[in-house]
């Protein structure tokens, strides 16, 4: 969002102006977040009676921010007669140091005001800007204030400490008078905690310190530890280098512990996002397995708990199935909508079951794979027994809560993404093409660890014989007479939906397709229609249906096209692979390196630089994994028998990479590679997994 800064640490996160200043008034996204609740909807600081003028904003990490700005107009001719920082973190509180500087020989009288106001607005609310008034209970002490909104055994509150008792409090504006002595400085902290309370929840904000410059160095300490064992990447080429560095940095910040056993995951992104996904966080830990194996571990146990054993009509539940989304807010408290969790998802069981073996593959750890087994049954249940709607051999979804559930689960889950040619919209039951290959891919994978974890033979029989059926079947009802074309997905009365999209690149990821099809796929991908030069849109621009500004109707995106890329390097179209992957990494270039959730499907030629989509998320969880998984495509790298395999193919513009530090089953190895293939190789020593 231009204009605003964000500051997050899982998922609490806070959206203001330059200033500093949150006003949701203006801006209806700003405020202070957690726990899907706007805690703080307005958060003023006026200094002697006006709001004091900007002079530059610092945000060294994502977890802070540094406000500089002057009490007086600066001018060309008059340096202001003092200056004011505001320094902001957040973890599971917002904590803000104010420090006035009085910069003459003269005593400085200096009047500070903040004001404070909170809606206890429902996430749900702000994104559909459909705020209601709610009746806030307000308490004055001598060192702040709290606020408190209750709805039964639902309650929100925030409180408002600071270090010195204001001089005047009214209503929820506190007054600070002070004489600031001559070349001194005079500083105030602010404490603002968020409280959540309702049935079987109670999440109270653990106490880390009072002070900004030490939260920040814990936050740092933190994050450097559980950094320590990434891979640290050598490569000339700064576009690489770069979205590799913010890549990582911003899977750490996005991390939270939806459970209480110490997991952390990457929440999806940052606004309207910060929480659990099914999907988007087993497509992140898949991208970011050889790097940030943890991710992965941590995701399959977090969602094995919250596995459905139900069916549940208002949450698109069955059993076996892996959830979609959850939300504690108190719309799904009330049972407004459906995510406490919510089931709609047609892949993320399937994937869930993908995520599994790759996992096994790089890491060896089989306990993990034992522990989960019951898990992994009930997910292959789900597609045998529940996964096909209309009986026709394919995986299909139709929304059972059709007042508040998603019309379509696939992963462009908007309504009108799944449109034929002419424009129609298609009717459900639908299966996607995508899906089917992904449940094809955890056949094959699961099939594996039924023979070599799970002791289970008959059952790995019984899943390749499956996945055989299913190909067979894919070819014969997806794809066009004439080769040219595979179908998006068919729809409720069995017709192919014929528009161009990028979906079908994924079939080249899962391994389903033929290598002639897959050929045909890949130069379509390549073609112009569908290639805007900054990466392959999510629909052909002379489609219908085609807006470069839909949001899955011709956008590009970054997750969307890094599996494409995958699947392109495992049918051996290299070239094409790295012309995509160089696309990306040029558009991460012009976003300070950091990938958005999705931009624009303007063609390159015609803007010269990538547009956001406006109401695009970052960061965002899948955005940044892809760049992981364009360096893994490029370097070909592999987990095979407990080995790790590396086949590089380095596009020209990037030269050499080195991985320094690769862990997995294997132990430890550097990958260099400088573009000839002749030229990978390993080595064997340790090195430290720092980023560099």
């Amino acid at each position: 969002m231009a204009g605003s800064v964000s500051i997050l640490n899982g998922s609490t996160f806070a959206l203001s102006d330059e200033r500093g200043d949150v006003d949701a008034g203006v801006v209806p996204e700003h405020g202070f977040f957690a726990d899907d609740t706007r805690f703080l909807s307005h958060w003023k600081l006026v200094v002697n009676g006006h709001a004091p003028e900007l002079i530059s904003v610092a945000q060294p990490d994502q977890f802070s921010a540094q406000f500089f700005l002057s009490i007086d107009r600066p001018s060309v001719y008059a340096a202001p007669n003092a200056s004011l920082v505001r320094a902001r973190v957040t973890d599971e509180r917002w904590l803000e140091e104010l420090t006035v500087m009085n910069h003459t020989a003269e005593p400085f009288a200096i009047e500070l005001r903040l004001e404070a106001r909170a809606d206890f607005a429902d996430l749900f609310e702000v994104k559909d800007g459909a705020d209601r008034t709610r009746a806030i209970d307000v308490a004055c002490g001598d060192r702040g204030l709290v606020m408190t909104y209750r709805r039964g055994a639902f309650e929100r509150r925030t409180t408002i400490r600071v270090d010195r008792a204001p001089d005047v409090i009214a209503g929820t504006t506190m007054t600070f008078r002070v004489l600031v002595a001559p070349r001194d400085v005079f500083v105030l902290n602010v404490e603002i905690t968020p409280r959540a309370r309702q049935p079987g929840r109670d999440l109270a904000a653990r106490p880390i310190g009072t002070s900004f410059r030490r939260v920040r160095q814990h936050l740092h300490r933190e994050l450097s530890e559980w950094l320590a064992d990434v891979p640290l990447l050598e490569t000339d080429w700064d576009p690489l280098q770069d979205a590799y560095r913010r890549s990582i940095t911003d899977l750490g910040a996005l991390r939270f512990a939806p459970s209480g056993n110490g997991d952390t995951l990457p929440a999806a992104g940052l606004p309207w996002f910060m929480t659990l996904f099914g999907r988007d966080s087993l497509l992140t830990s898949y991208q970011a397995l050889p790097f940030l194996p943890q991710l992965a571990r941590s995701t399959l146990r977090v969602l094995a708990e919250r596995q459905s054993d139900r069916r549940d009509d208002f949450r698109d539940a069955e059993p076996g199935k892996i959830l979609h989304e959850i939300r504690h807010g108190e719309r799904t408290v009330f049972g407004e909508v459906p995510f406490s969790p919510y089931y709609g998802s047609v892949d993320a069981t399937p994937l869930f079951l993908v995520l599994l073996d790759e996992y096994e593959r790089w890491t060896g750890d089989r306990d993990l794979v034992r522990d989960l087994e019951p898990a992994a049954r009930a997910a292959l249940d789900w597609i045998s027994l529940h996964g096909d709607t209309n009986d026709d051999g394919f995986v299909d979804y139709r929304a059972r809560n059709t007042a508040t559930g998603l019309v379509n689960q696939c992963w462009k889950d908007s309504w009108n993404s799944i449109v034929f040619a002419d424009g129609r919209l298609a009717a459900p039951p639908i299966a996607t093409c995508e899906v089917q290959g992904y449940v094809y891919d955890a056949q094959q994978r699961c099939a594996r660890l039924a023979d070599e974890v799970w002791g289970d033979p008959s059952l790995a029989a019984r899943l390749r014989a499956d996945a055989a059926t299913l190909r067979a079947a894919f070819h014969e009802r997806f794809v066009s007479d004439d080769l040219a074309r595979v179908a998006l997905a068919l729809d409720g009365d069995g017709a192919r939906v014929d528009s161009r999209t990028s979906n079908p690149g994924h079939l080249l990821w899962s391994g389903l397709l033929d290598a002639g099809i897959g050929a045909q796929v890949a130069a379509d991908l390549l073609g112009d229609p569908l290639f805007s030069g900054w990466g392959v849109r999510t629909m052909a621009d002379d489609e219908v249906a085609y807006n470069p500004l839909e949001y899955h109707n011709g956008t590009v995106w970054p997750h969307d096209n890094s599996i494409i890329v995958a699947g392109l390097a495992r049918y051996g179209h290299r070239e094409d692979a790295n012309t995509i992957a160089i696309a990306l990494l040029r558009a991460a270039a012009s976003f300070g390196g950091r990938l958005p959730e999705v931009f624009a499907g303007y063609p390159a030629a015609n803007t010269g630089v990538p547009v956001e989509y406006p109401t695009s998320s970052r960061p965002q969880a899948w955005a940044a994994g892809s760049t992981l998984l364009l360096l893994r495509s490029m370097l070909g790298l592999q987990a095979q028998d407990g080995e790790l395999v590396c086949d590089p193919v380095i596009p020209p513009e990037i030269g050499h990479v080195h991985l320094l530090g690769m862990r997995g089953g294997w132990g430890v190895r550097d990958v260099v590679a400088d573009g000839d293939p002749a030229l990978a190789r390993y080595r064997g020593a340790l090195n430290a997994g720092t980023i560099a």
